[in-house]
This record gives C-alpha cells, structure tokens and sequence, in this order.
C-alpha cells in the first residue's frame, strides 16, 4: 500500500497545485488530507474547488470548524478573509467532513488529536514559548484506544515522525501551505520550518513496516507572500517568504 498524506494547506492554491503534481508525477493516486483546508489570506475558494475535486479522505481541522461554527462577525482572523471566498457548496463539504477516520481499516486519520482538535500531539510548548518534542510517554498516552499501526495527524505544521513502544507510528507530514506562525496558546509562541516550501508525506507499506518518506516542493511562494501583503497580513507575508515569523 502506498498513499501520500497532506495538511494544513490554509488556502495555499498554488502549494497545492505544486504538491498535487509531484503526487501524479511519483504514480501515487491515494490521498488523505488531515484538514485545516481553507483559513488564511490567500486562496480558499480555488483551493476548496482543488480539494474537493480530488475526493480523498479528509478530515476536519479547527480551522475549518471555525468556517462552519463561528458568526462571520466574531470569527477568528485566519477565517474572516477566506470565509468571503466560500460559496454553500464549500461550506456544505465542510460540514460533511468528520473529525476523525480510518483509512483502508489500516490508518487512522485526524488533524490534532484523537480529543481535540486544538492540541498538538507531538510537541509542546513551554511558558517561554520554546517549542519541543513531547516526552513519549505523554504522547503514547493520547494514542491509548488507537489500535491501528500508524497514524497520522497535522495541526503542528511540522513533519515529524514518532516510533511508539509498541511499534505503531504516529506521522506528521507537515504544512502544504502555511510554513510558519504564531500562537498564544497554550503559551505565546512560534513554529518555523525555516524553508517556503511546501510540505507533505508519502508512506508506504513494506515488508519492515510502514516507512514514511517526507517531501518538500518548491512553487511560486512569492505570489503566495505578495498576496498575504495585499490582502493586509505582514505577519503571513513573511511566513510564506522565508518559512520564517518576522
């Protein structure tokens, strides 16, 4: 079995179309998308019309329940520019997609966590806002009752890859189209990948396993940074530049 898992594309269409191409171009013809699809100053309503025409298995992230929850007034502000792009039809395909799923009764799917949808998994942040791995312990203890042998997540916008005690693997595939932020939960902090590429996984099942093998792909991210400037959000605009948070 070989399939190839994206996330976290926050309306990146561009990321996307690149990271889609160099899917086609390695034969894979199964993906899986751990959410957070839409939200961000860029391109939601192409985006949305790229996802949902690919039919892969995808799951919601909280980002895309703030599209669907929220009054439009009172949304967060990754949500205000992307939910005026977004016809009926877009939100309709996020109110159907689930928290969680099993892919090929093999994979189990969800964007953050098994419980929540705004905690990260693999990491954690300290109240100087260091970011770092989660000691393993604390990690396996969220994928108590997950009893698939691997299992993915997003929500972090960092590829990682954790080897639980009894083998199973726990897989991050990174951001498609958002390379770096900031935070204030559950402390002030920041992710950078120090890179503007997009990112995303491919697994593979052999005979020692399932063996992940993450991607990186270079598209137009300039664009991508001139339209967060344009559309007023400095702090996205550099991100998409540098994978960095000015």
């Amino acid at each position: 079995m070989r399939f190839a898992a994206i996330a976290d594309v926050h309306g990146n269409h561009l990321a996307l179309e690149a990271v889609l191409a160099d899917i086609a171009a390695q034969r894979i013809t199964e993906i899986v998308n751990l959410g957070d699809c839409l939200s961000g100053p860029l391109e939601a309503g192409k985006t949305a019309d790229l996802l949902m025409a690919l039919n892969a298995m995808t799951v919601r992230g909280n980002h895309d329940r703030y599209l669907i929850d929220s009054a439009e007034d009172a949304m967060p502000s990754w949500e205000r520019h992307a939910y005026s792009q977004l016809s009926a039809r877009h939100l309709d395909w996020l109110r159907g997609l689930p928290f969680s799923a099993v892919y090929r009764d093999a994979v189990y799917l969800c964007h953050a966590t098994p419980e929540h949808d705004e905690t990260y998994w693999l990491e954690a942040v300290s109240p100087d806002g260091h970011v770092f791995l989660k000691p393993l312990e604390e990690i396996e203890a969220m994928a108590n009752g997950i009893d698939f042998p691997l299992i993915l997540c997003g929500h972090s916008h960092i590829p990682r890859v954790v080897r639980l005690g009894d083998n199973r693997l726990i897989v991050n595939p990174g951001s498609v189209g958002c390379p770096a932020y900031s935070d204030d939960t559950p402390y002030d902090h920041k992710v950078e990948t120090g890179h503007p590429l997009a990112s995303y996984c491919v697994l593979e099942k052999s005979a020692a396993g399932w063996m992940p093998s993450f991607r990186t792909v270079a598209y137009d991210h300039m664009a991508m940074s001139r339209l967060a400037e344009e559309n007023a959000r400095p702090d996205w605009a550099g991100a998409l530049a540098t994978g960095s948070v000015r």
